[in-house]
């Protein structure tokens, strides 16, 4: 190499910051790297945080996951051709959970559609985002217009007293059950709310200009039941919740049978296919998949974290993709994927912790239950 040949360094890309880095850092935040972003893990300590959330109402800034937009005639037809969910049939306002799934069936990405009236729009993973939009761009029609947002941030407000804080703000908000969504305005600023989250609690997810993300922060955390919270309560919350991660607990080598997300199928794709992967995924739907996503909760008190191996008797039949302890439950648990014939709960097996073996039981997911409010009667 010549002296003035580029070294590898310079060519790696720097970690992003969110446009509330200062008002996170000014709140005496700790700030890691996740997702090419420096990201808040914690602020007062992540079990106060998780309980917090919990019993009141806690802010996560999720402004590194994607926005996107897609309009175009024939819209939901066309996103139906990647993905598994009945976008046609879902009506303005209406949200749904959704998988961008390869050729193979294998899951690149797990996402939230929302049928915004004159476009869709949707939420993707902040770690896969530019993968996503390639992938998008890529095998959507040409006729279709697709819009990344990066003007706007994503902030989800969550806990049993999140609809009565953000009501002040927005009063749009209390009209909202679980998955319906509204267009609002605040302060002049044209913002998008849903009532969803990823905590398994009440709540809602806010999307607004970049420029009002400040000050509607502070409007939120200067309420008494308003606090901000890292990314750490973040991630023990939806492990309570049995909610997977992309990039740890779903992959492209996992379908959504085998990532315990049969739901996201819906009834008419069932019987039509016509997605990625249909046969291998119907197939698994029908059969059984050779593997299963299950919960786990552990003995003792020691975490069993992503990567432990997990056995039976000597014989190994499995992975750990997340796990840490449980505020809520009061001891460890973990997710992980085992054989179909030892994914019933109840099934005894261990996970392999610093060369020691650590009970674990399979068991039901969510460990907490969901706190969503939904439709009644639905």
């Amino acid at each position: 190499m010549t002296e003035n040949e580029p070294t590898g360094e310079e060519f790696a890309v720097p970690t992003a910051t969110l446009p509330l880095d200062a008002w996170h850092r000014d709140r005496g935040a700790r700030m890691v790297e996740f997702a090419g972003y420096w990201m808040p893990i914690q602020y007062e300590g992540i079990m106060a945080e998780h309980m917090w959330t919990r019993e009141n109402a806690g802010l996560f800034d999720v402004s590194h996951m994607g926005q996107i937009s897609l309009s175009g005639a024939g819209v939901a037809e066309a996103l139906e051709a990647l993905v598994p969910g009945d976008i046609s049939a879902l009506k303005p306002g209406r949200m749904r959970y959704s998988l961008l799934l390869g050729e193979d069936g294998g899951i690149l990405d797990d996402l939230m559609v929302t049928n915004e009236g004159d476009q869709l729009g949707i939420v993707v993973n902040g770690a896969v985002k530019w993968d996503d939009i390639g992938y998008l761009r890529e095998n959507l029609p040409d006729d279709i217009t697709l819009n990344h947002n990066e003007d706007y941030g994503l902030l989800a407000l969550q806990g049993p007293k999140a609809a009565t804080a953000l009501a002040r703000l927005v009063p749009e908000a209390a009209g909202l059950v679980f998955m319906q969504a509204a267009r609002a305005i605040w302060n002049g600023h044209a913002i998008g709310l849903s009532r969803s989250g990823y905590t398994g609690e009440d709540g809602y997810e806010i999307s607004l200009p970049n420029e009002a993300l400040e000050a509607f922060a502070d409007a939120l955390c200067a309420m008494d039941e308003v606090k901000p919270i890292g990314l750490g309560a973040r991630d023990s919350l939806r492990l309570e919740a049995g909610l997977p991660l992309y990039g740890h607990d779903l992959d492209p080598t996992t379908d959504p049978i085998e990532g315990d997300l049969a739901f996201a199928i819906s009834k008419r794709r069932r019987e039509e296919g016509g997605f990625p992967g249909a046969a291998r995924i119907l197939g698994h739907l029908a059969d059984g998949s050779p593997r299963k996503r299950v919960g786990l909760l552990v003995d003792g008190k020691m975490p069993v974290r992503e990567g432990a191996k997990l056995f039976d008797g000597n014989t190994e039949i499995g992975i750990v993709t997340s796990g840490g302890f449980a505020p809520s439950v009061g001891a460890p648990i973990a997710m992980g994927y085992v054989p179909r014939d030892h994914a019933a709960p109840g099934t005894a097996i261990a996970a392999e912790v610093r060369g020691k073996r650590v009970h674990c039981t399979v068991a039901a997911m969510p460990f907490v239950p969901h706190n969503y409010v939904r439709k009644q009667g639905g």
